[in-house]
């Protein structure tokens, strides 16, 4: 019986009418998945269709009611406010599966998308397409396909991507990434959920069985699409190569139309054995309470619990890295080295647990509570 453990709730949280905005964007697809997600396909990205509309690459989302992974096609969507960018969505290693973060608007700034390279701007950090000028947005022409008769506001600044790699995920057997102070300065600014087209793109690609990789083997018939939800368009384009599709122990892993076995097939293969092998830490948005002071105090003793989380990172590291030297000058068989990660592997699983319930309790004990509601006046 595989383990996949699902607890599906970002996509109805979002669809809430009662909750502000700010509070969804906060918002997890809370997904842990025993298999790693596909390979990226390679696909065209579809003419952009008007000034406004900002690129937001495509991706593996999971369908717990088929156990499969399925293609959300990349797209243009209008940004939802004048200057907010796209960050990506993105999967990551999390202890005891593959765990989705789901994307997020920002004013100006773009997060970390897990070093990923989605093409078209989003080569692992940052964005390259573009950026705004007042109430502009400027393209790219080097990464987007930008009709300049219809779209005038156009640069050409030369992109050096370093590498193709293209699988899909943030961590052991993936891409071997952390975030920057700068996206993670990003990460604590004000953001906006996914935009109602968007939500409604996710939808109809799940609803449609063409889409799931176990059908199309990892190169979808529709890879991108020049709108949210024109899943019939002319002009939507077809994958031009499909990436690897990984499958849990004991079934065959598809790369193209053959078996392969693959980084990702296995979890445990692919679970973190060193803390350099965890992925970042969440960090919850800054409060805003109205008490600048209160909101304050408490942005401090975050910085200093994610200071001290980093520092018995590096000293576990730094003492599982001695040991390794140490069996390495000792010439220690395979059973003894296998013995050996795997303590390291229990050590590393014990430190992000313990880790992960003190920044709970924290949360639940210094979350600064709103501001209290003023007194009201005798008469």
């Amino acid at each position: 019986m595989r383990t996949v453990r699902c607890c599906i709730f970002a996509f109805m949280v979002l669809l809430i009418p009662g909750l502000p905005q700010s509070s969804l964007a906060q918002v997890n697809i809370g997904v842990t998945v025993a298999f790693a997600p596909p390979d990226l396909p390679v696909y065209e990205q579809p003419i952009c269709p008007g000034e406004g509309y900002l690129w937001t690459p495509g991706f593996w989302a999971y369908d717990p009611d088929f156990d499969d992974y399925y293609w959300v096609p990349g797209t243009w969507v209008v940004a939802p406010e004048v200057g907010f960018l796209w960050t990506p969505g993105y999967w990551a290693w999390g202890g005891s599966g593959f765990v989705f973060y789901d994307g997020y608007w920002s004013y100006q700034t773009v997060g970390f998308y897990g070093g990923i390279n989605y093409g078209y701007g989003y080569f692992g950090h940052g964005y390259e397409g573009g950026r705004w000028e007042g109430n502009r947005f400027l393209y790219n022409r080097t990464v987007n396909n930008v009709n300049v008769t219809v779209i005038h506001n156009v640069y050409e600044a030369p992109v050096n991507v370093r590498g193709t790699e293209r699988v899909s995920f943030n961590g052991r057997g993936g891409i071997q990434d952390r975030p920057t102070p700068q996206e993670e300065q990003a990460a604590r600014t004000r953001h906006l959920p996914p935009a109602s087209p968007q939500r409604e793109h996710v939808q109809m690609a799940r609803s449609n069985p063409q889409l799931r990789a176990s059908e199309n083997h990892g190169k979808p018939p529709v890879a991108a699409t020049p709108k949210a939800g024109a899943f019939n368009d002319r002009g939507v384009v077809p994958a031009r190569e499909g990436g690897a599709v990984h499958r849990p122990a004991g079934e065959n892993a598809t790369r193209g139309n053959g078996n392969q076995e693959s980084p990702g097939n296995n979890p445990s293969r692919a679970r973190a054995v060193h803390p350099n092998e965890l992925p970042p830490p969440e960090r919850p948005a800054p409060p805003n309470t109205g008490n600048s002071k209160q909101d304050r105090k408490y942005e401090k003793q975050q910085e200093k619990i994610y200071a001290q989380q980093e520092k018995e990172r590096q000293k576990l590291q730094q003492q599982q890295e001695r040991e390794h030297q140490r069996f390495a000058r000792q010439q220690a068989d395979d059973a003894r080295r296998q013995q050996v990660e795997h303590r390291h592997q229990q050590q590393t699983e014990q430190l992000q647990q313990r880790q992960s319930q003190r920044q709970q309790r924290m949360q639940e004990k210094e979350q600064p509570r709103s501001a209290p509601p003023p007194p009201k006046e005798k008469h």
